[in-house]
């Protein structure tokens, strides 16, 4: 009788024990708890899985080529580090996350266009992101007809998120990385000196870029390198290498027929197609004038003098003067006498169509560079406010970025009127086709020296150079445009006035 009070309370005992760790066992997995059993679900929003939208970044861009993945799917993400890189066609830009967790989910490839304002990443965040980050960052929740009892990502609820020991064999296999990233990014010699847009092609042609010897400064893979390196696959040798002087061409195996490639467009070859065909839409006219550059090749040489022999004169890394800086303050000068070539059109969105001008009150100026990655307008702000040796360290960052392929959104956003500068190429005159949302551009042509008449008719030297206006016909007239062209010409001939402006 004792024995058999003893086993049914043993008996008792386990059942308990037995309840106690189903119990526990179904609070602790939370969310993985089997559908249809009775357990404690109070663990579930432990695990949000949000799909994460692309934000805007300004300048009406509505979508990004996705350059390169930081990460992969079951990696650990901290907050501020970093997603993918994408491409617009105006600048690279480094997407980073806004708060730690678990990435469920990539919604695009590398190479693939994402649309801004649409989910391009779902990341567990594990209770650690605000309910401020949430609304601004994920999307809404599906209605209920959209089954709203089904969770947005399946996937992950079938396996617990990964801790960062699991995760890190995987988070080696990340992408090689662009131009300044960490060195254990890097997957070949030469993946670290090639533009974004440079990658793509080679993506584009199934080319492995560390194959490549590249002709550009520091061994860059360029462009042309690529093109030369499937020119010689196909036609089974290997790429021409560059000769003494720089110059190399690919010949053809065979002359005898005519043959053609297509080869697609980059992104910014692209949108670059596509700005071009709406700017081409403003009915433009020409105004051109020859500048005597005889006062200002003098004032330059002076002061840079002072700066070789003074570095400390300068500002920032400037230790040499060009034309430019002096051309774009004479711009900005011109500008306080006729705001209406620092303006734009715009037209009322209503039945109306109305249009109007908008003035701006600052003096940002684009310069239209030729970079690696193509045509780019990087724009110096507020030049109103700045002296040329201000001008000249902006001018400088600039270029250095571009060529880097390190410009910002707001490095190439908020111009108002542009420079182009085509004389350090070659080429006189020019048509330069002015840039949307704005009414005046300037063509800058080679600068030459010319024989000359002075005030006794005797023949001199003269350093001149011509200058090409483009205006909008819309608003701008050409006695207007041939007055500021004028104010341009008297402050770049006689420099000494730009001291009685400083600011």
């Amino acid at each position: 009788m004792f024995f058999q009070r003893g086993a049914r309370a043993v008996r008792s005992q386990y059942r308990v024990y037995q309840g106690l760790s189903r119990f526990l066992d179904s609070g602790a997995r939370g969310a993985y708890a089997v559908p249809g059993r009775n357990g404690f679900h109070s663990t579930r929003s432990l695990q949000v899985v949000k799909p994460v939208l692309l934000a805007d970044i300004g300048e009406g861009i509505v979508e990004c080529e996705i350059i390169q993945w930081f990460v992969e799917p079951d990696a650990r993400v901290e907050e501020f580090s970093p997603l993918c890189e994408v491409q617009s066609d105006k600048a690279s830009v480094e997407i980073t996350s806004r708060f730690s967790g678990v990435v469920k989910k990539l919604y695009y490839d590398a190479g693939e266009m994402a649309k801004v304002g649409k989910p391009f990443v779902d990341i567990d965040i594990q209770g650690d992101a605000k309910k401020e980050d949430l609304e601004v960052l994920t999307a809404p929740e599906p209605s209920q007809g959209e089954g709203a009892g089904d969770p947005m990502n399946k996937e992950s609820l079938s396996k617990p998120p990964e801790t960062p020991e699991t995760a890190q064999p995987r988070a080696e296999k990340a992408p090689p990385e662009r131009s300044g990233e960490k060195p254990h990014k890097s997957t070949g010699k030469y993946a670290s000196l090639a533009t974004p847009a440079v990658r793509h092609l080679s993506k584009e042609h199934d080319v492995d870029i560390t194959d490549i010897q590249g002709t550009g400064k520091d061994g860059r893979v360029l462009k042309e390198d690529i093109y030369k390196f499937v020119e010689a696959r196909k036609s089974g040798g290997t790429a021409a290498t560059p000769s003494a002087g720089g110059f190399s061409y690919a010949q053809p195996q065979d002359t005898t027929t005519q043959t053609e490639t297509s080869v697609p467009l980059t992104n910014i070859q692209t949108q670059m197609f596509k700005a071009m065909t709406r700017s081409l839409n403003i009915p433009h006219f020409l105004y051109t004038d020859e500048i005597d550059f005889s006062q200002l090749y003098s004032l330059r040489q002076r002061l840079n003098k002072v700066l070789t022999s003074s570095p400390a004169q300068g500002e920032g890394d400037v230790s040499k003067l060009s034309y430019l800086p002096f051309i774009i303050k004479a711009v900005s000068l011109a500008l306080y006498q006729y705001p209406i070539l620092n303006a734009r059109v715009d037209v009322d969105s209503s039945a109306s169509q109305k249009p109007s001008v908008v003035h701006r009150s600052q003096h940002n100026i684009g310069i239209a560079m030729d970079t690696p990655s193509g045509l780019l307008v990087p724009v110096i702000k507020n030049v109103g406010a700045r002296n040329i040796l201000s001008i000249a360290s902006e001018l400088s960052r600039l270029q250095a970025a571009a060529t880097a392929g390190k410009l910002s959104v707001q490095d190439l956003s908020g111009g108002t009127i542009t420079v182009s500068n085509i004389g350090n190429i070659g080429g006189t005159y020019l048509s330069p086709v002015i840039v949307e949302k704005e009414v005046a551009i300037l063509g800058v042509g080679r600068m030459r020296t010319v024989p000359a008449f002075d005030e006794d008719d005797n023949v001199v030297k003269k350093q001149v150079c011509n200058f090409s206006w483009s205006a909008d016909h819309r608003v701008v007239d050409g006695a207007t445009m041939a007055r500021a062209a004028e104010v341009v010409r008297r402050v770049v001939e006689e420099p000494d006035v730009m001291v009685m402006h400083l600011r």
